[in-house]
This record gives C-alpha cells, sequence and structure tokens, in this order.
C-alpha cells in the first residue's frame, strides 16, 4: 500500500489502497502499521482520553473498553468448552462405519440362556457419546454464565432455544432442560427408547446435533474475538499482546 502523506490533505486517501490488490494483505499491512502505536505515535491520543480534564462521556468510554484477567479467563474457559461441545457434536453427527449409529452384530441372551446375534444398534456407545455431548454442554452454560459479553450471551441463548424447541424428541430420550438451562440425562429412559429417535436428533444436516455444533463455533469465535480485542490495551493505555510496528503514524505527532 503506497501512500504519499506530502501530497494528500484528505486522511480518507490514506485508506484506499485497502481496496486495490490482495484485501488479505492490504488490511494486514495496514494493522501492523497501526499497530505502531505502541511505539509512541498514538500517544498523545490516548493523554487526551486518560487526563483529568477530560469529560465523564470520554471516560465512560475508556472505562467500558477495560477488561480484567479475570474476564479474559472466563473468555478463554468459554473457548475450551466450546471446542469440546463441537467435538463431542461431531462425533454424534459422523456417518459412515466410524458413526456411533452403524449398526453392528449384538449378541443378546435370553431368559433361558440362549444367545441370538443380529443387527443393531451399539445402546451403550450411543449413550457414551450422547452423555458426553451433555457434559460438554453443559460445561458451556456454566461459563458462560461467567461472561458478559453480549455477543457471547446471545449466541449462548440460541443454543438454548435450539434445544427449548427439541425438548419433546430430548423428552424421550430421558433428556430434560434443567431450570438454569442446562441438561440432564436419564440413563435407563435412554436405553430403553427408541434409537432412531436418538439418530434423528444427533445425526444428519438440520439435526440438533448438527445446530448444537454449529453454535459452538459461533459461541466460539464471539469468545475469541472478544479477548483478542479485549487484549490490546491495558488500563494504562499500553498494549498487552506483541504485535509488528509499522511505520504509517511515526511522524504524526
Amino acid at each position: 500500500m503506497g501512500i504519499n502523506i506530502q501530497a494528500k490533505t484528505d486522511y480518507s486517501y490514506l485508506f484506499s489502497g485497502l481496496g486495490n490488490g490482495s484485501s488479505t494483505g492490504a488490511t494486514s499491512n495496514f494493522l501492523a502499521d497501526y499497530a505502531s502505536i505502541k511505539n509512541g505515535s498514538y500517544s498523545k491520543l490516548m493523554k487526551a482520553y486518560y487526563s483529568e480534564s477530560s469529560n465523564d462521556s470520554v471516560k465512560g468510554l475508556v472505562n467500558n473498553s477495560k477488561v480484567s484477567q479475570a474476564d479474559k479467563t472466563v473468555l478463554n474457559k468459554v473457548q475450551t468448552t466450546t471446542d469440546a461441545l463441537k467435538e463431542s457434536a461431531d462425533i454424534l453427527l459422523e456417518n459412515g462405519s466410524k458413526s456411533v449409529f452403524a449398526r453392528k452384530d449384538i449378541t443378546t441372551t435370553d431368559e433361558n440362556g440362549e444367545k441370538t446375534t443380529a443387527k443393531g444398534y451399539d445402546v451403550d456407545a450411543i449413550y457414551k457419546a450422547v452423555n458426553s455431548f451433555v457434559e460438554d454442554y453443559n460445561a458451556v452454560i456454566n461459563a458462560v454464565n461467567d461472561s458478559d459479553n453480549d455477543t457471547v450471551i446471545s449466541r449462548t441463548e440460541s443454543l438454548v432455544n435450539s434445544s427449548i424447541a427439541n425438548h419433546k424428541l430430548l423428552n424421550k430420550i430421558g433428556i430434560t432442560i434443567n431450570d438454569d438451562s442446562t441438561l440432564s440425562i436419564d440413563k435407563d429412559t435412554f436405553e430403553k427408547a427408541d434409537m432412531n429417535t436418538v439418530k434423528t436428533l444427533f445425526n444428519g444436516n438440520g439435526s440438533y446435533g448438527y445446530r448444537a455444533s454449529a453454535q459452538a463455533s459461533l459461541i466460539n469465535f464471539a469468545a475469541e474475538r472478544a479477548a483478542s480485542q479485549n487484549s490490546i490495551y491495558t488500563v494504562g493505555g499500553t498494549l498487552n499482546n506483541t504485535y509488528n510496528s509499522g511505520t504509517l503514524f511515526d511522524s504524526w505527532f
């Protein structure tokens, strides 16, 4: 991105190069230059924000941008738990021979001790996979309860609403929605349930499991973005993270 500052007085020209060539590369170069605030070029603006003479509205904006280490820890936990939820949901979404819903040779023994082998669902394996999903789902809900990020909370509400929309089918397989939005699973009810119903819920595009996986990704993205944005500045106006310094702003002040 080539800029001749001496020849231009309209600051909007600074951004005109972002549309030329590769947008990704241009944006990356601009952000690198923008990160030159780390070397002090941006100090005057920061002083204006933090000066004792600044008005209440300006200080309010600054205070709202402050994020404690505890908040960042919460966002990191949200990322960890949503990663786990997506993984457990994707296991249930698996198709083919690796699917937990793949029919196998199941041997049963009747009351007379006679054994019979037939194709059927491995109920134990399916229960284990669904139980892991429930545990990971609950971990996400508990992690988000400690977050005050609006986007993270909104995405999680969408996940909960998806559970509510499927509560009748979930109840049929022994899964209930608690008052705190977590899930509970009753093993006995689940093992007696129709595994075709379980498969309908958790396997296939558009299924409850598919939506849960997608929502987990969206919550994860929101938490990651919030943590990244909030880690740029400390209360003192310095950078927490290390960035490549550019030169765009070096001579402006």
